[in-house]
């Protein structure tokens, strides 16, 4: 290998870690594509994260790119990127992991977020599994089901289901994933990874499936803080106000808890989460004081407004693929179009006016405080392959448009990762990570749960994948 031997197992470092190593020429991308592929061909056929990937086209991108002089080397330089598989690469087919759409054949386009990514230099490394366009909560890939790397009986959430696995599971640094009610935070919650849901309308949404053009955001699945900002900075995401370069203090800080009106959902890990949170922050000098999200001002009917609006713009935005065979199509996708929820115009109107007043008044309520901890799942990963999970937690904070970032560290009573969610008002996505680089650290060091106990998961022998899953090319 390189001059990286003096480091980790380069699988094991983080986009934070080994960008500065790929810029200098430290480490080849080609050593780090190998030791990756090494790890994903050790693990995914338990896991089953990814539903396309080509060794030979990712070992081929890796030497182009080790090939580019130092001084023309992107921000994102070699960095390994999965994507989720409602999102165009041109190289790569794109199957919204749905029977209408079953190919080998890439179409000949990017994604707007994909081009942007290439252009920094990023390394494209494959099609990570997803639910039917990203909008049902069956397993993946029909009978293909992704697994929680931390316990292979149990769901790895979803939609972004592959993204979570892998990048939990340590087969990719980053990767990319949607979120339409909670298909990031969730499935970073459940496998013990940082998830990003930036502020709706951040990145662009062009060339990625669409279920609800008024609630899908773009976002990331990563392992750090750190590699959240590696990634906003190419996107161009930024605060209107500048951020403080000292790091920030927990002492005399202001943390919001907000339980909201979903508090009776939480289970035991989830709720030992938030109050050992509330312990340590108060440790490092911080104030924890109760968020409340006034009733008289809609809060109540949050996650019914989400409905209402998930169910009426499906109906739209599904209309195309249920014209071309129903029965190709997951039942669920077959009710939005038939509105099955009789969701009316009048309901869909005052969803949208409501939730549009909700979002200047959470903006008011969360500027009071320098960051807002909420949760992020019910408890641990459920056991069962066949359902994601409840996002009742996450749909909220989507709704809201606000930025939401899952922030790892707790454990639940099976010792299975369980994350907490910082929010904060919109547009004030830079905000929010600059208090979770602290913030984000003390969780993961005295939470109770260590990402590192993923090395030593048992895995089942390997079964050679169907034509529908992994190249071996």
């Amino acid at each position: 290998m390189s001059a990286v031997s003096d480091h980790e197992e380069p699988w094991k470092l983080t986009a934070a870690e080994v960008l500065p190593l790929l810029r200098s020429g430290e480490l080849k991308v080609l050593d780090l594509a190998k030791s990756l592929l090494t790890r994903i061909h050790q693990r995914d056929e338990s896991v089953k994260a990814w539903v396309w990937l080509s060794p030979s086209q990712i070992l081929q991108q890796a030497q182009v790119l080790d090939d580019i002089p130092s001084a023309q080397r992107g921000p994102l330089h070699g960095l390994p990127v999965g994507v989720k598989d409602i999102i165009l690469t041109k190289d790569m087919p794109t199957q919204y992991n749905s029977k209408l759409y079953q190919s080998e054949t890439p179409i000949n386009a990017d994604a707007n977020c994909i081009i942007t990514l290439r252009q920094a230099g990023a390394l494209i490394f494959g099609k990570t599994t997803t639910t039917e366009f990203a909008s049902s909560k069956q397993g993946n890939w029909h009978q293909n089901h992704t697994a929680n790397p931390h316990d292979l009986e149990r769901t790895p959430g979803g939609s972004s289901s592959g993204s979570g696995a892998a990048v939990g599971d340590f087969q990719i640094p980053v990767a990319l994933g949607t979120q339409t009610g909670g298909s990031i935070i969730r499935p970073a919650s459940f496998n013990g990874c940082y998830g990003f849901k930036p502020t709706w309308g951040s990145i662009s949404r062009e060339g990625i499936a669409q279920w609800s053009w008024t609630l899908d955001t773009c976002g990331f699945l990563c392992r750090s803080v750190e590699d959240v900002e590696r990634i906003l900075d190419v996107f161009q995401v930024m605060d209107d106000e500048p951020i403080p370069k000292e790091p920030f203090s927990l002492k005399g800080a202001v943390i919001g808890f907000a339980k909201t009106h979903n508090w009776p959902a939480a289970g035991p890990g989830t709720e030992k989460a938030m109050e050992k949170a509330v312990e340590l922050l108060k440790k490092q000098g911080a104030r924890a004081e109760a968020v409340d999200l006034p009733e008289d001002m809609g809060f109540d009917n949050a996650l019914k407004w989400h409905n209402t609006v998930l169910n009426a713009e499906g109906k739209t935005s599904f209309l195309g693929q249920y014209r071309t065979d129903t029965k190709l199509l997951h039942d669920d996708i077959v009710g939005y179009v038939e509105n099955r929820k009789n969701v009316s115009r009048k309901d869909q109107l005052e969803a949208y006016d409501s939730c549009a007043r909700l979002r200047v008044t959470w903006d008011e309520i969360a500027s009071k405080c320098d960051l807002v901890i909420t949760p992020s799942i019910p408890d641990e990963a459920p056991k069962g392959l066949e359902n994601t999970g409840n996002m009742t937690f996450c749909s909220m904070w989507t709704m809201l448009h606000a930025p939401a970032l899952n922030i790892p560290g707790f454990a639940g009573e099976n010792g299975l990762p369980i994350g907490l969610t910082a929010v904060a008002p919109r547009f004030r996505d830079r905000h929010l990570l600059h208090v979770a680089r602290t913030i984000g650290p003390l969780f993961e060091k005295e939470g109770g749960w260590q990402r590192k106990n993923v090395e030593s998961i048992p895995i089942r022998q390997p079964v050679r994948r169907s034509s529908t899953g992994l190249r071996s090319t």
